[in-house]
Parts: C-alpha cells; sequence; structure tokens
C-alpha cells in the first residue's frame, strides 16, 4: 500500500503490517490508518483502534465496555484452539482472565513477584550484563563485527530468567529457542503450519515446567518458582500446576521477546542519535527518560494479541463496534500518535524526564506495557535490565557503530530482530 499516494480504503490492515515495507517500516502506513481508518474493521471481522486515546480507553475500560472471552466462546474466536495447544495455553493465561479469577491469579503472583524481588536481581543482572559485554570485547577490539542481537540482547533476558525462575542457563537457551515459533503461531494471521510449529514448542516449554514444578517443590531454592509452589501461612490459598504452568509459559512468551527487541532498539536509538547519549551518562532519572522513550518510539508488540470483546455495541469515531465483536489495540500506533505525543516521531528522552514510570510530562500515558487491570507483570523487570545495560554499553564501548544493516524478523505482530551486527568505528576505518 503505498501511503504516499493513497487514500482509499485499506481492506486488511493486518495484512498490510505484515507486508515487507511495513516490517521495514510501519509507522508511515499506520500514520495513515490513524488518520484515515483509526477504528478499522478487517475481513475476519476484528477491529483494530491506532489512535491513542481509543486505545487508552479501551485498555481502560477492561471489564467495563470489554471484557477477555469466556471459556465457552474459545471456539468462536480461537477456531482452531480446540486442536491447539499454544492457543489453549493462551486462553488460559492471566491476560486473558476477568475479576473475580484475574483478580485471584493476579493477587497470588503478585505476593511473590513484587518490585523489591525484582530489584533485589539487580546486582545479578548488573553482573550478567558484565560478562556479556567482557565476552563481546575481545572480537570488537580486533576490528571484527559482532552480532550483538545474539550476544547480548537475546542472550541478557534470557539468562536473568534462569536466574528468576531458578533454572541452569544451558535449559533457558533452550526453552528460549521456541519462544518466536511461539510469538508467530499466536499471530490473528498465523498459518496452520506456524501454528502446528508453535504447538511443539509449547509442548516443550509446558513439559519442561512441569517437571520444574516438582523439583522445586521437593527442592525449594530462593527463586520465584519456588515461592510460588510454596506454602504461604497468612494465605491458605495456591496457585495449580495447570496455573502455574500457564502463568510461567506467558511469563517466558511475554517478556523475552519483547525485552531482546527494546535492547536492540535502545542500541540502535543511541547510535542513531548521539546527541542524546548524555542522558546514558546522567543519574538513575536520565536513564530512565531514555528507557522510557525508547519504549514509547518502538513498541516491541505492535499490537495486542489479547481478544478484547466488546460487551455492547460502541462507537468510537462514526464508527459502531457491534456487541461480541474481537476488539485489538495498535499499540505501536498509539504510542506514536501527535494528539499524545508532540512530534512523536522525533526522538526526545525529554518529555520523560522525572515523571512517573510511562507517563510523559505532559501527563500522557506510554501504552508499550499496556493499562488497566491487564498492565504487564514484568514490566518493572524490562525496565531494570535496560536501566542496568544501556549506560553500561555506552561507558564500555562508546565508539560502537553499525557494521550492516541490522536484519529484521519478518514479524507483523513482534518488531524483532534475527542479526544486528556492530563494530567499533574506531577499529572500522570509517
Amino acid at each position: 500500500m503505498d501511503v504516499q499516494e493513497t487514500t482509499a480504503a485499506c481492506p486488511d490492515a493486518f495484512a498490510e503490517l505484515a507486508s515487507p515495507a511495513c516490517i521495514h517500516d510501519p509507522y508511515p502506513f499506520m500514520r495513515w490508518l490513524r488518520e484515515h481508518d483509526p477504528v478499522h474493521r478487517a475481513p475476519s471481522g476484528l477491529f483494530l483502534l491506532s489512535r491513542h486515546a481509543d486505545i487508552y480507553w479501551a485498555l481502560t475500560a477492561t471489564g467495563d465496555a470489554f471484557r477477555g472471552p469466556a471459556p465457552g466462546e474459545l471456539a468462536r474466536y480461537f477456531p482452531r484452539a480446540a486442536r491447539s495447544l499454544s492457543l489453549k495455553l493462551l486462553a488460559s493465561t492471566l491476560a486473558m482472565k476477568e475479576p473475580p479469577t484475574h483478580t485471584r491469579l493476579r493477587r497470588l503472583i503478585s505476593r511473590d513477584f513484587t518490585l523489591l524481588q525484582i530489584d533485589n536481581l539487580r546486582p545479578s543482572i548488573a553482573r550478567i550484563v558484565a560478562a556479556r559485554l567482557d565476552g563481546m570485547a575481545p572480537a570488537l577490539e580486533r576490528g571484527e563485527a559482532v552480532d550483538l542481537h545474539r550476544e547480548f540482547a537475546l542472550a541478557l533476558p534470557m539468562l536473568v530468567f534462569a536466574e528468576l525462575f531458578g533454572l541452569p542457563q544451558d535449559d533457558m537457551f533452550g526453552l528460549a529457542a521456541g519462544i518466536g515459533a511461539i510469538a508467530e503461531g499466536l499471530s490473528p494471521h498465523a498459518s496452520d503450519p506456524q501454528l502446528a510449529a508453535a504447538d511443539v514448542a509449547s509442548a516443550r516449554v509446558q513439559a519442561y515446567f512441569g517437571d520444574l514444578i516438582q523439583r522445586k517443590r521437593t527442592d525449594p531454592r530462593h527463586d520465584i518458582v519456588s515461592m510460588l509452589v510454596g506454602a504461604h501461612d497468612d494465605d491458605a490459598d495456591t496457585l495449580s500446576d495447570a496455573e502455574l504452568i500457564s502463568m510461567l509459559w506467558g511469563m517466558l512468551l511475554g517478556g523475552f521477546a519483547t525485552t531482546a527487541a527494546t535492547i536492540d532498539h535502545a542500541v540502535l536509538a543511541m547510535l542513531a542519535y548521539p546527541e542524546q547519549r548524555h542522558w546514558l551518562q546522567a543519574d538513575a532519572v536520565g536513564v530512565k527518560a531514555f528507557v522510557e522513550e525508547v519504549l514509547r518510539c518502538d513498541a516491541p508488540a505492535m499490537f495486542s494479541s489479547i481478544p478484547r470483546i466488546a460487551q455492547r455495541d460502541i462507537e468510537l469515531g462514526g464508527v459502531v463496534i457491534p456487541k461480541n465483536a474481537d476488539v485489538r489495540v495498535l499499540i505501536a500506533a498509539g504510542n506514536r500518535d501527535p494528539a499524545a505525543f508532540a512530534d512523536p516521531d522525533r526522538f526526545d528522552p525529554a518529555r520523560f524526564y522525572g515523571t512517573s514510570p510511562g507517563m510523559s510530562t505532559d501527563g500522557k500515558i506510554m501504552l508499550s506495557f499496556g493499562h488497566g487491570i491487564h498492565f504487564c507483570l514484568g514490566a518493572q523487570l524490562a525496565r531494570v535490565q535496560l536501566a542496568e545495560s544501556l549506560p553500561r554499553i555506552q561507558a564500555r564501548f562508546p565508539a560502537l557503530a553499525l557494521a550492516e544493516q541490522p536484519t529484521r524478523e519478518p514479524s507483523a505482530f513482534l518488531r524483532t530482530f534475527r542479526a544486528l551486527p556492530v563494530r567499533l568505528h574506531a577499529q572500522g576505518g570509517g
């Protein structure tokens, strides 16, 4: 679709987002969609919202105007769920639940997966970051190119999850190998072969976590899985094994590829906007501002994979969304809506300086972690990994530069990478 020349209707925004042009740069099309078709209806019947105000309202209105699909409705919204393990696991995750079930599950995981627990991981994260940079240094100092995506952006969240879950690093690398396949299989437009590949990977993850739960029950350690399976003297309620497997599967899926993608985008921002690197040499408030702007400019998940079902006929922008319609939100388009963020295509960490996490100086909410009752549980863990990484990359390799253009995964849902080759500018002769 030539967004420069046409204002004709786009028949299927999901298909357009999967086109090679949008994989390379989705933002011109998102701008066109926001301006010309902000409440888009795809041929499949899915609706896609692209304005910040509409997305923010939809996320806030979950439980009122919108709800998750009830168990008896799964066949309607996920026609292949009856034969797909991945879709069944997705349907059982916290993000698909509504109160009171959602309230119970979120409370049970939040009592152990606390901000203090995450903050206590900082020394471990800093150690992992330093070790990964040490491993990259010899090749870079010899003038060689290094794939930062593989050697750092992918490795860091893998190793952090291994620390968090209390499992061997080699096991974590094996589990992580299937995350991309699972994510692609859960896209609304995934093919049957993609869904089948996702199910194979999900079965492997499910079996591993089932075994891990039993091991942690008999030999608990100081990790989140041991805490979640352990008894609480002040709380008789516990997660069932099925609930815990679903929770761990969702955490792995939601927090691994997205964190890796954000690290990649943050490094690209460092290289593209050297005048903004001073934020990474400042205090924690300055680093936080840089991180938030990366998350706003390049949301790792383009749109929501979780159905929000309209509980009544809803009119938005002159379009009626009928009751029981499946509504998704185009997070990346909302983050670049000029009605919310002035000059939205400009990279400007100042818009988040000295504010609460996710909130701009104008009081607008960055949408990359969602909002409302389904706000991402792993948001703080992702932020800590970025805050511990970026200043150290800048300090260790101030002459870092692209060795060649990065290669992206051909995904409409996750804006992720296959390779991000870098070198040291001084050693590269240019």
